[in-house]
């Protein structure tokens, strides 16, 4: 058995806590309320605040778990192919400053993660033959867009704001893969 720890959950628009749950301090939050969107939540354990979330987009139409059932407890890893893959690490390593080792492991700084399906035919990610498209969190959009221009990468002109959850930009690299650069709110 895993040992527990007392979480208190806070939401920021009181000072009050709303709920308490007893948590394993190995395991994963499982809590149905929802939220309004753009709610700020903190996990916190005594004083401390261990995880911020930001709860983007829209609220789900229903908030329910089932115990029984097992899930993905996050992004495991990205594989792409390439045609020359020494060539496109580099890129992601010396223009996007993603730090992952000689095996490919990097440790994104904590934050949200969207998953979302689009329509087949969506013109959102470039080309129709690009299936998946890859987000990257940054801190700064227009300084990673300079940073990124400086260095002559391939830079969608436009940037795009979604009121409360954040602005976007795009590059595509080496390979032709559209790669949006995320500015959460």
């Amino acid at each position: 058995m895993l040992p527990v720890t007392r979480y208190r959950l806070a939401v920021s628009d009181t000072s009050r806590s709303i709920d308490t749950k007893t948590l394993p301090v190995a395991g994963t939050l499982r809590y149905a309320r929802v939220f309004p969107a753009g709610t700020q939540v903190a996990l916190v354990k005594g004083n401390r605040t261990d995880q911020t979330l930001s709860m983007l987009g829209r609220e789900p139409e229903t908030a329910w778990q089932d115990d029984a059932m097992e899930r993905v407890l996050g992004i495991g890893g990205y594989f792409m192919r390439a045609a020359d893959p020494v060539a496109l690490g580099a890129w992601y390593r010396d223009v996007l400053g993603l730090d992952a080792d000689t095996n490919g492991l990097w440790r994104p700084e904590a934050g949200v993660t969207v998953f979302a399906t689009f329509e087949s035919g969506t013109d959102y990610f470039g080309s129709r033959a690009q299936q998946t498209m890859l987000n990257f969190r940054v801190r700064d959009l227009d300084a990673m867009l300079a940073q990124l221009r400086a260095k002559g990468a391939d830079v969608a002109e436009e940037t795009q704001d979604m009121e409360g959850v954040g602005r976007f930009g795009w590059v595509t690299d080496p390979e032709g893969n559209r790669v949006e650069l995320w500015q959460p709110s």
